[in-house]
């Protein structure tokens, strides 16, 4: 089911939503309409093996009637030169659900809020930061009508899965028992923690005693907006077999990079002093 149109003005773009199943979806074609290439980066995205990879997760995730089985398929194609993949062809093939297409007025290709952030990220991890801190504003004005939604928690939510399962994958033997790959998937989360904070969640905890929660939950949006991006690069060079203090000392550089980005921006700074990035 497909209700009717919202949109938000991200960078001076408007950019429509709409709901479908009492979910929010967000307009690819509007949120590339600011960048050189237009819709054909659309194309170039769906055609990324990383792309489909993640689309995969998320409807693995969210779509109980998923076709793994055709997916195992376009997977198999996705990186090869002749490889295009539609938005027409993944939701006949595999059901799939969180990206679609929609015709009429305001009409193109429209993606699950998760699935747009990614999106996002993939074009400029700042656009991706303006497009949450809209989307958070537009939310925060249906919660005074009752509508919940939690920022960090649908940051969090895919990419930990997509993180999680490039190290299942390709970390852990299948002989090894539970307890010992728990500390491989905390080796790779405190290796991402050091990437971006400096330092390991056990360090945080000793530098900072009695303190409740843990490194993460004290993290300011744009933390948590690179580390999204971390998570997804990270998974990639698991799955090309980078020694993770190789991949270590390339995710510090891009998280402070990416970082020193977004924190320099005046329009952002103008943001942060209207409270929408704050904790």
């Amino acid at each position: 089911m497909v209700t009717t149109d919202r949109s938000l003005t991200v960078q001076g773009v408007e950019i429509h939503l709409t709901q479908r199943n009492e979910e929010d979806y967000i307009s690819l074609t509007d949120m590339v309409s600011k960048f050189e290439g237009g819709t054909s980066l659309i194309d170039s995205w769906l055609r990324s093996k990383d792309t489909i990879e993640f689309l995969g997760v998320w409807e693995r995730i969210n779509n109980p009637s998923f076709n793994s089985v055709e997916f195992d398929r376009i997977r198999f194609e996705a990186g090869t030169n002749r490889f295009r993949l539609s938005v027409k062809r993944w939701t006949e093939s595999v059901g799939g659900t969180g990206v679609v297409a929609k015709a009429g007025r305001y009409g193109g290709t429209f993606a699950h809020k998760d699935i747009a952030f990614e999106f996002g990220s993939w074009l400029s991890p700042e656009f991706k930061l303006y497009l949450i801190t809209e989307f958070q504003r537009f939310k925060q004005a249906e919660a005074e009508k009752g509508v919940d939604w939690n920022v960090r928690r649908t940051l969090a939510k895919v990419q930990y899965r997509v993180h999680t399962d490039a190290v299942k994958a390709h970390l852990i033997p299948p002989q090894l028992s539970s307890k010992d790959a728990s500390f491989v998937y905390a080796s790779e989360a405190d290796m991402l923690n050091k990437a971006l904070f400096g330092m390991t969640a056990a360090e945080w905890k000793s530098a900072n005693p009695g303190t409740k929660g843990n490194i993460r939950d004290g993290a300011t949006l744009e933390q948590l907006v690179v580390l999204s991006s971390l998570e997804s690069q990270n998974a990639l060079m698991i799955s090309h077999a980078i020694p993770q203090a190789k991949r270590l000392a390339i995710l510090n550089t891009q998280a402070r990079a990416q970082l020193a980005s977004l924190l320099t921006n005046p329009s952002l700074q103008q943001l942060r002093g209207g409270s929408l990035l704050g904790d």
